[in-house]
């Protein structure tokens, strides 16, 4: 006979919502560690506005899909506040930098002066007269700008863990708050958060129209990085985006794809829950395909662009030199 067990069980389902929550938690943040670095800076120079509109044009997009596909409409709302969250932050480059749709970067006076310098100047500068005298000195001023400059990676390392722990844990945290709250919404089904989740789920389906959103904004979502990517290669510099804007973003699509990957089929859930099997040879491959199939462009979107982040990550470490 089978028992219920005491507490939250983790099962596929169970590791689906998980993610899903952690997904979450992540994107309803993701926006603010970039907002603070730009009010910090009093500049937005470090992104690109048209990295900003193509995600926000993806976002308008994804809700579209989401409507018509008929996801459940936590996802819907998500999208929503997606949007807005885009809004806000391309608002706020435009105020600091401009109502302009070009990443141009002002021209600085560092050439020119360096030019006069070359014509004007003698041809040995008062430092080098000098001679060895400011050799030492400097080599001592470099140890202790090096010295600072390793402690503040340091904390900057050890803050961006903190709050990358306490926001996936504030998913986890929602995740059995939720499931607790469905089981008192259900009590005849006791500790099985499976059975629950079944009662509470509909059938996979498929809406060409969803769809064909769905795509557009995977590729809204893939493009966007490029901009950036390139502006960051002309600059040679990441200075003046947060790395913590990038690590919520690549958690939130990394756990969104697990949560999807981590699906079982309706016919599996009540067999799980009081033992035999429900799915008929062959159903348990044909609905995870089919949900797979569904959710493909979802899966395209968030997985592609976790790996352009990663891209981005790449050169956070080959320009961490021109931020010191």
């Amino acid at each position: 006979m089978y028992h219920h067990s005491h507490g939250l069980s983790l099962d596929v389902e169970a590791l689906s919502g998980i993610c899903g929550s952690v997904s979450i938690a992540c994107w309803i943040v993701v926006f603010t560690p970039q907002v603070i670095e730009n009010f910090r800076r009093g500049s937005a120079d470090g992104l690109s506005l048209v990295f900003i509109a193509i995600w926000l044009l993806g976002d308008v997009f994804n809700i579209v899909g989401t409507v018509l596909q008929g996801v459940i409409p936590t996802m819907t709302i998500l999208a929503v506040y997606y949007t807005f969250a885009d809004a806000v932050l391309l608002g706020q480059c435009l105020y600091y930098r401009g109502f302009t749709p070009s990443d141009a970067q002002p021209s600085s006076n560092e050439d020119t002066i360096a030019d006069e310098a070359n014509e004007e100047s003698p041809l040995l500068s008062d430092a080098n007269t000098r001679g060895r005298s400011s050799s030492r000195p400097a080599v001592a001023d470099a140890e202790l700008s090096l010295s600072k400059h390793s402690t503040s990676t340091l904390r900057t390392i050890l803050f961006n863990t903190t709050a990358l722990i306490l926001v996936c844990a504030a998913g986890v945290a929602g995740w059995a708050v939720s499931m607790g709250s469905a089981r008192s919404k259900y009590p005849q089904q006791g500790q099985d958060t499976s059975t629950i989740t079944t009662m509470e789920s509909e059938a996979v389906r498929f809406d060409l129209w969803g769809q064909v959103f769905g795509y557009l904004s995977a590729v809204l979502y893939l493009g966007s990085r490029v901009p950036q990517l390139l502006l960051n290669y002309r600059r040679k510099s990441t200075e003046g985006i947060s790395i913590l804007f990038f690590l919520f973003a690549c958690v939130g699509n990394l756990t969104y794809v697990l949560s999807i990957f981590a699906y079982e089929p309706q016919c599996a859930k009540p067999a799980r829950a009081y033992g035999g099997s429900q799915c008929e040879q062959g159903e348990w491959e044909r609905e995870y395909k089919k949900y797979i199939l569904v959710n493909t462009s979802w899966l395209i979107g968030s997985a592609g662009t976790l790996l352009l982040d990663c891209m981005i990550f790449v050169q956070f470490w080959i320009y961490r030199k021109s931020g010191k």
